[in-house]
């Protein structure tokens, strides 16, 4: 099993209590500090936690990462799951929270994605942020092409780090298991830019003002 050290974890400042909860879920070759510099530009209200993930990359590579990349034209759906699976094993654990969003990057997109699609009841919302949709069924996935969650997706037009078929596999299975919405990002690359940052937090809120309806 993959399992989250939540000694790591990176928490928002205030009460955590009541709120809804943003996890942030970062790239490969990163770490829980990265994405927590994205808090400062996220609605209000959210109580926001940046996790830790499990593995470590080879050497030299730094930071941590979700799943081992096995080449660069394919990703193991399987290493996909396995993170999945220990993110919904942290989250049942430390986080008490009734209405819970991911914002995954990257790899974190992935797996951000594979953890709605493994407990669609547990999670809300998705932002997708440079990341895809990984191949193959899941019991579940009739599931959300019922229920519809929300989820943002965002990448740049000039992103060479994602397959190409991957982007072609995610473009036609986001929209038929997801409210989607989102946008591709002339001349970005594999990265956030402002524009994708105010994106975010108009979906967010969106998300965070439909629960306080």
């Amino acid at each position: 099993m993959t399992e989250i050290d939540d000694g790591l974890t990176r928490w928002s400042p205030g009460e955590r209590a009541g709120r809804p909860l943003l996890v942030l879920l970062h790239g490969y070759g990163a770490d829980e500090n990265d994405l927590f510099g994205l808090v400062p530009y996220l609605p209000d209200g959210l109580a926001v936690a940046s996790v830790a993930a499990p593995l470590t990359p080879p050497w030299p590579m730094p930071g941590r990462s979700w799943y081992p990349i096995d080449s660069l034209n394919t990703r193991d759906a399987a290493g996909i799951t396995l993170a999945a699976e220990g993110l919904l094993r942290w989250l049942d654990a430390a986080a008490d929270a009734a209405h819970v969003a991911l914002l995954g990057f990257s790899q974190g997109g992935a797996v951000a994605l594979q953890a709605l699609r493994l407990a669609p009841e547990r999670i809300d919302a998705v932002v997708v942020l440079s990341g895809y949709a990984a191949p193959g069924d899941l019991p579940h996935d009739a599931a959300l092409q019922e229920r519809r969650p929300p989820v943002f997706w965002g990448r740049g037009s000039r992103d060479d780090v994602i397959p190409p078929n991957l982007i072609d596999h995610t473009a036609q299975w986001l929209p038929s298991h997801a409210e989607l919405s989102g946008r591709v990002y002339p001349g970005l690359t594999h990265s956030i830019s402002e524009q994708e940052l105010s994106d975010v937090d108009v979906f967010l809120s969106q998300w965070k003002d439909a629960l306080d309806a």
